[in-house]
């Protein structure tokens, strides 16, 4: 990626200037409580160094999804102070997005401090398709940086978004791309540029849609395809199986039949499922043949037959790249699936397998059950945005840091 990056702004200097820094941390909550502080860790080693450099850093980020407008669920408040325990110093918090609050704290800053604006979508601008709005709520952020402050972008989880704080302040400002979105770049272009073979890509989730576009994509490049998660049953639908009341695309189904006759040496589908008779973690179950579902009962995990064939058929793999759970493993019943598919590509991992968790729900379950990061090469950040990658799009986000 051929930018200008956080070490090249260091060894600018940033000792008393502002430096605005797009930061992602769009972290689960139950209540206030954060369940998952994966993306505020890998925010810290930039975060860390603009601080020990002097500069006066204020950072912009999102929580959820608020209407374009304060919402007391979506506040930032929690990650002002995970951000402060793990920095060890005091992250202020501003009481608005570029507001009177923020302004007035803003000029208070020294060096070393940090300012956490509060989240970022409580301005309707940052979304908006409109550009001029946009750019009136960028200009109105670089204003807290001041005329001789830098743009860092280190939320890779939004560089595929254009939107103000992502895209419209590195228009307004000299900008740097942050550890992060350098690191996420380098691991993504492995997997499209020389890749080590075998390759495997594990893909789960619940929509067949939302990933459509890096199967076409990546199916005709890699020499194993494995699907599981709620997305199969459309598959196993389109083989002319009954799925019960699981989850299913009746609108792809014809979209899986061309991909399976394109592609079916490649995809390997569950051989077996855990079905349930509600959606719920206390629910009666039973592991069935994928192709026979009882009517009136809905599959919520692959089965253990699943797990022993996915595991073959990783097992030789040198690259793997995974997105998107194999079951509902937020239920503890409906969760073995994406744990022993886990399992298997961090044994892989441990064999010089090159093995990339393609952020999102993933990275959450790894955590989730309790798997240590390490048996994995790298964890990114961006669910949406490494498909994006993945899928050859261009990314705005990173585009306009080649400007």
């Amino acid at each position: 990626m051929p930018v200008a990056t956080l070490k090249d702004l260091l060894e600018e200097g940033v000792s008393g200037r502002g430096v605005l820094v797009r930061s992602d941390f769009n972290v689960p909550l139950d209540g206030s409580t954060i369940t998952d502080p994966g993306r505020i860790l890998a925010s810290l080693p930039t975060l860390g160094a603009l601080i020990d450099a002097g500069a006066k850093v204020i950072i912009t980020a999102h929580l959820g999804r608020p209407k374009g407008e304060p919402d007391p669920k979506f506040s930032l408040a929690p990650v002002a102070e995970r951000l402060s325990a793990e920095l060890g110093r005091n992250v202020q918090l501003a009481g608005d997005v570029v507001g009177s609050d923020a302004l007035a704290r803003a000029e208070g800053l020294t060096d070393g401090d940090v300012l956490l604006l509060e989240n970022i979508r409580f301005d309707p601008r940052e979304t908006s398709k409109d550009e001029a709005e946009r750019e009136s709520l960028a200009k109105a952020l670089v204003e807290l940086v001041g005329d001789d402050g830098a743009f860092v972008s280190d939320g890779f989880g939004v560089v595929h978004r254009k939107q103000a704080s992502v895209y419209d302040v590195a228009k307004l400002l000299p900008h740097y791309a942050g550890n992060l979105v350098a690191a996420e770049v380098d691991v993504l272009a492995k997997l499209t540029h020389e890749v080590e073979r075998p390759y495997a890509v594990v893909l789960g989730g619940s929509k067949v849609s939302d990933k459509l576009g890096v199967i076409e994509s990546l199916a005709p490049k890699v020499d194993t395809l494995v699907i599981g998660g709620g997305m199969a049953f459309t598959f196993l639908a389109a083989q002319g199986h009954s799925v019960g009341t699981s989850l299913l695309q009746e609108d792809q189904i014809d979209v899986c039949k061309d991909l399976l006759e394109r592609f079916g040496d490649v995809i390997k589908l569950p051989v077996d499922v855990v079905v349930a008779d509600k959606f719920a973690a206390d629910a009666d179950s039973q592991t069935v043949a994928a192709d026979e579902i009882p009517d009136g009962w809905m599959g919520l995990d692959i089965g253990p037959e699943s797990v022993k064939r996915f595991t073959a058929v990783l097992s030789g793999a040198k690259t793997i790249f995974w997105n998107g759970p194999s079951g509902v493993f937020e239920f503890e019943k409906f969760a073995d699936g994406t744990r022993g598919v886990a399992e298997a590509i961090a044994e892989t991992t441990a064999g010089g397998a090159f093995t990339v968790v393609g952020g999102g729900d993933s990275a959450a379950a790894v955590r989730t059950l309790g798997l240590p990061d390490s048996g994995f090469s790298h964890i990114s950040t961006g669910g949406g945005a490494s498909l994006e990658y993945l899928e050859g799009k261009e990314l705005p986000g990173l585009k306009v840091l080649e400007s």
